[in-house]
């Protein structure tokens, strides 16, 4: 069975990781998955895809938002709703992942999602902004089908839980691959410490980038390296998505996201041409109204020059590195459209 590296004897950094390893030790966070497995037709059409669905906390995200920001590490992507992010600071949807073409369909599916729970949207008060990342799945999925509705991304909402969630083939990442082998969902935690004070930082990846020739496999294994795969992602990308309980404003979240790019760095990756790298971060320490008759709100966030936030941005390369890492090693040996086939890579 596809175990976490961490299970395998391979360690990233020093920080201690939460109790699932997961980006659902970051409480409230919950994550859903739809996974597409199935021929669309008799000529070689196949569905290799699927929807995941980050859900920062349990109540209603639109009433009740997040401190939030997003960073570009590369901009070769299709994202929605990342402009106001940045611009507001805050998230008030799920934040979906799903392939290129899938994104309209999602979209449309967490905009009506929303709509059915929040009767006053459009109506009473403003519009909302949905957030979906994506990568390109096209070795393996018959994109070109569209085979992602509305209705997968509402089912991955409401499947969303806190438990431990699947890696690897599911979800968004049923037909992604990572440095010429199966990559996809992948997931992992720290837990940073002042005194009694405990905060936790979780992270999860969709992985879709990378040759094999770049894999710095020599870093995770004693063991011979396995042999290099001849095939590469079309337009590979990376959507990591950071989500923390630390007290953070926007703009400093923005600091603590930015380093998940060195752990994306010390698996191989130079943020290639065709690249999508985008982080999406958000806090879960503040719930800002979605109405209030307050002129001035006050929020608690962290001392910047204080010594916790340099292991924040440990907790954020080290979280990001495990859980590309597990992508890779919980995912397995997948076959797609016209026969296509990605081997899962043996640590």
């Amino acid at each position: 069975m596809p175990r976490k590296v961490r299970e395998m004897g391979i360690v990233i950094g020093t920080l201690t990781t939460g109790e699932k390893n997961c980006i659902t030790d970051v409480a409230g966070v919950r994550v859903g998955h739809v996974t597409l497995d199935e021929k669309i037709n008799q000529d070689g059409a196949y569905a290799c895809t699927g929807v995941t669905a980050i859900l920062p906390h349990e109540g209603n995200l639109f009433q009740q938002k997040v401190t939030a920001a997003s960073y570009v590490l590369n901009g070769f992507g299709k994202t929605t709703g990342l402009v106001q992010v940045n611009e507001l600071g805050v998230i008030e949807s799920p934040i979906m992942l799903t392939n290129t073409f899938g994104v309209s369909g999602v979209t449309q599916g967490t905009l009506q999602f929303m709509l059915d729970t929040n009767s006053e949207i459009g109506h009473s008060t403003g519009t909302i902004n949905i957030v979906v990342g994506e990568c390109n799945d096209s070795y393996l999925n018959s994109i070109r089908e569209c085979p992602i509705t509305p209705e997968h991304a509402i089912e991955a909402i409401r499947k969303a839980s806190n438990e431990t969630s699947k890696e690897g083939a599911v979800g968004a990442g049923k037909g992604m691959m990572c440095f010429g082998y199966k990559g996809g969902i992948g997931s992992s935690s720290r837990m940073v410490t002042h005194g009694s004070t405990n905060y936790t930082v979780g992270c999860m990846v969709l992985s879709n980038f990378g040759q094999s020739s770049e894999f710095l496999a020599y870093r995770y294994t004693t063991s011979n390296v396995q042999s290099e795969s001849t095939l590469s992602p079309t337009d590979g990308s990376i959507i990591i998505v950071l989500a923390t309980d630390v007290p953070l404003s926007s703009r400093q979240l923005t600091r603590v996201i930015k380093r998940c790019g060195i752990g994306l760095g010390r698996t191989g990756s130079h943020f290639s041409h065709g690249s999508g790298d985008i982080v999406i971060g958000f806090t879960t320490a503040h719930h800002i109204a979605h109405l209030s008759d307050q002129l001035v709100e006050t929020r608690t966030q962290l001392r910047e020059d204080h010594p916790i936030m340099n292991q924040l941005f440990a907790a954020a390369a080290e979280a990001t590195e495990e859980a590309i890492l597990n992508s890779l090693s919980q995912a397995q040996t997948t076959i797609g459209r016209n026969g296509h086939k990605v081997e899962a890579y043996q640590f």
